[in-house]
This record gives structure tokens, sequence and C-alpha cells, in this order.
């Protein structure tokens, strides 16, 4: 079975497409030609058996007449190479009257041989018998029928005949299922050839995309049909991974420029050090003051640096090493994250208005995601402002999240590019960071089922709003 399990899966689709057609036509044909077969062999012998039982019956009604008439031979003449031969056959089927006894009351050539179902009926003790006999070489089909006030008469009729024209037919039955077999190979070919053509456009063109690596240019459709459903998936599958291409060339070019200020400057910094290091002599061109300065500017140059590749890793992580989601409070969240600003930023004051919201998420993710809106209002609020952080579930059943600060605020043309990676404002490029973590804010509500926008807070400062959906709509919705 394993063998031909084998066989069968190195076959093309075009030849399996070929065998199963004309599997199925050869099946269907081989079956009607067998119950063709058996019908005409059951109507024959049916025909058979009531020709015999009306010559039987009309035979009992009168025996008399028909011991003093006899059977009607009639003679065949056979010639071949030798000189002709006469043979002698019955006329018609072939019938004899039995007495009592079982006694044969009529002279007959090769007489029908009396068998014991004869004799018990004859004898009146049965009422019909069908039987198969022999007479000489010849196979006869046989009906005894009683007579009344004792006696019986059988009939039979030579089977050879019959059985001759079963066989003919069986042969022209069988002769057509090869013509129908042959048909249906050809027709099976045909059919595969031309049900598969598009599925072979479309291999082809798939093959030239792997090829030439233009993912812009779509596969053609053609009708409506499950082909061209497959090849609109598989345009659809391009444009996916074009677009991710597309942003993963974006997104190393953009980190490849954001890492190339930090380690210009380190490795200037590192490199004026080295060579005080080499020179003591020069050492006094670099003051005490300016060297504690210069080692500050390298563990703020540092420590950037790692909160990039941190950003640029929580950006790119890939969807088998995130966390699983599960239900959570996101009120105990906001609270971690609460938590962990007001250590960074202790000249600000924290204050809150947190509701109870269920939400189903990615703890770790929801937590960076909060505290790094703090610490943008954190980085932007003058010193000890105050940023307040609500929670609450709106009228919609959905979970809201308000961050608002007192700083200078968003430029209104700044305000649409903001989520965008690496983009900082002009007012932000003399400040610390990356310009990705408000990116990772929108990539993780978006991964959550939810949305965030920014609003400017009057008469000053900005309103970050961040909405996710309550546990009812969450689960189907997370990324």
């Amino acid at each position: 079975m394993r063998r031909v399990g084998t066989w069968w899966g190195r076959r093309t689709l075009h030849a399996r497409l070929s065998l199963l057609v004309t599997g199925a036509v050869a099946l269907a044909v081989l079956v009607v030609a067998g119950l063709a077969w058996a019908a005409v062999a059951e109507i024959q012998d049916h025909q058979l058996q009531n020709d015999l039982t009306t010559d039987a019956t009309t035979i009992a009604a009168d025996p008399a007449q028909w011991l003093a008439t006899g059977p009607v031979v009639e003679e065949e003449h056979r010639g071949g190479f030798g000189p002709p031969r006469r043979f002698r056959r019955d006329a018609g089927p072939r019938w004899q009257i039995l007495d009592a006894q079982g006694v044969v009351r009529n002279k007959a050539v090769n007489a029908l041989p009396v068998t014991p179902a004869a004799r018990e009926i004859a004898a009146g003790r049965r009422v019909r018998a069908e039987e198969q006999v022999t007479v000489g070489a010849v196979s006869y089909q046989m009906v005894t029928v009683p007579i009344s006030g004792g006696g019986a008469v059988q009939v039979a009729v030579n089977r050879t005949p019959g059985d001759r024209t079963l066989v003919v037919f069986a042969i022209a039955l069988l002769a057509c299922c090869a013509v129908g077999i042959a048909g249906a190979a050809v027709l099976g070919r045909t059919v595969a050839r031309a049900g598969l053509r598009p599925v072979q456009r479309l291999t082809g063109a798939v093959e030239e995309v792997a090829v030439t690596m233009d993912l812009t240019r779509p596969i053609p459709i053609n009708g409506a049909d499950e082909i061209a459903r497959l090849a609109g998936s598989v345009n659809t599958l391009l444009t996916a991974i074009d677009t991710a291409r597309t942003a993963q060339r974006t997104l190393v070019e953009d980190a490849g420029h954001e890492l190339r200020t930090p380690l210009t400057s380190i490795r200037t910094n590192i490199e004026l050090l080295l060579e005080v290091e080499r020179h003591p002599e020069l050492a006094h061109r670099l003051p005490p003051e300016d060297r504690t300065k210069l080692l500050h500017d390298l563990d703020a140059q540092v420590t950037e640096l790692a909160t990039l590749t941190t950003e640029l890793v929580e950006l790119a992580r890939d969807e088998t090493t995130r966390e699983d989601v599960e239900p959570l409070d996101l009120t105990a969240v906001t609270q971690a994250a609460l938590t962990r600003v007001r250590i960074r930023a202790p000249g600000l004051t924290f204050t809150t208005s947190l509701t109870p919201c269920a939400v189903q998420g990615r703890p770790g993710e929801l937590e960076r995601m909060i505290l790094n809106v703090l610490d943008n209002a954190a980085k932007w609020s003058p010193a000890g402002a105050t940023v307040h952080t609500g929670l609450r579930t709106d009228e919609t059943g959905h979970c809201e999240l308000t961050v608002t600060d007192t700083g200078p605020g968003i430029a209104e043309a700044d305000r649409p590019h903001i989520f965008d990676r690496f983009y900082r404002a002009t007012a932000a490029r003399s400040m610390p960071g990356s310009g990705l973590g408000l990116a990772i804010v929108a990539q993780t509500a978006e991964q959550h089922g939810g949305t965030v926008r920014v609003e400017p807070n009057v008469p000053h400062g900005t309103r970050v709003i961040i909405r996710l959906p309550t546990t009812d709509g969450t689960a189907d919705a997370i990324a």
C-alpha cells in the first residue's frame, strides 16, 4: 500500500487527473456493461421459463393428443471438406409424457432423463420442478408439471443457442467497454490538459516572479472561478510580501541612519580619550572637568544607543517571540507603568483617575506602550508640572486611556507624522530620543485592535488618547 501511495505521489497532477477520469469512466462502463449483461441473461432465462411452462401446461391439458402426434424431428445436413453428414434434431422444445410410475409413455430420439423430482411429480407428491439436465453432450433447461389423474409432462429446450447469444453479447459488451475506456483515457488527458491550463499559466507567472523578484507586477486574473480566486490570493500575498520587504528595507535604512549618529559621536569621544591616554603630554589640553563631561556624554550616548536598539527590537519582534494573550485589568498595567515613570521623573507630579477596565492582551507590550506615552509627556513637561492619566470605559464599550501634559504641545503640521518611525519634530531634534517611542505606541495599539490619537490640551500641552476593545471584543481583534 505504501508503494502504491509513493507511486501515486510521484505522478504529476496532469497524470493523476487523467488516471482518475479514466478510472471513473472505466468503472462506470464496466458496471453498466455488467448490469446490462445480467439484465439480458435474466430476461432471457425468464422468457425461457415462461415458454417451457406454457408448453408443458398445454401438453398436460390433453396428453392423449400429443401421444398420438409424437415429437417432430427434422434433419440437418452439414457439409465440409468431406461428404455431407446428416443429423437429426428436435424441431422446437423436446417433451415426453410420464405415467404415474415415472415410465416414459411416448418414444423420442434421445429421451429426456427421468429425474427423482420428475418421479415425485408424476406420483403426485410435487407440483413443479425446474432443472438443468444433459442429454448426450447438450445442456437442456427442463420443466416438469403434473397431469391431472397421475403422470407428468417434461418439456426441455436446448440452452446452447441462448448461452451462445449471451457469450456473443458479452464479447460485444467487452469490445464496447474497451473502446469506451480507450476513449475515456484520451478524453481524460484532454480534460486534464484543458482544466490545468490556467494552473500552468499561474505556475509560470509565479515562477517568473520568483526569478525576477518583481513583486510589483500582479499576476493576470481571468474569469471568476477557483483559479481566478487563487490568482487573486497570490496577488494579495505578493502585495503583502512587497509591503513587508519595503517596510523592512525602510526600517534597516532608518535604523542605520539613526544608529550612525550616536556611534559616530561615541567613536569620536573614545578616540579623543585614547589619544590623551597614548600621549600624556597632551593631557593638559583636556582639563578634568572636560574629561568628566566627556565621560558623561559617552554614558548618555551609550544609554541612547541601548534604548534605540531595544526599540528597534520591539518594532521588529517576530510573532513567535511575543507574549501570550491573556485577560488582564488595564488599571493594574497602567499603575505599573506609573510606578516606573515616577522613578524616572521625580520632579513631576503624576495624578490619576483610574476606573477598572478589563481587556485581553499582552501585559508587557501594553505596559511598554503606556510607559512610552508617559515618558514622552514627562520629557516635554516643565519642572514641577503635572501629568494626568485617566482610564475609563467610554460610551462605545472601549477602554479609553488618556495622558495629558502641560508642555509646549505639538505643532499642527507635525501631528499627522508623530507616530511614524524615526520621525522627530523640529523642536524635538535637540532633545534625547530615537523617534520610535510613539511608533511603538501606535503599533501596539493596532496589534491589540485599538487606536491612538493626539490632540492639543487647551491652553497648552498635549493629550494622547488610546482606545482598546474591552474583553468582549478583544479576543478576535488582537494581531
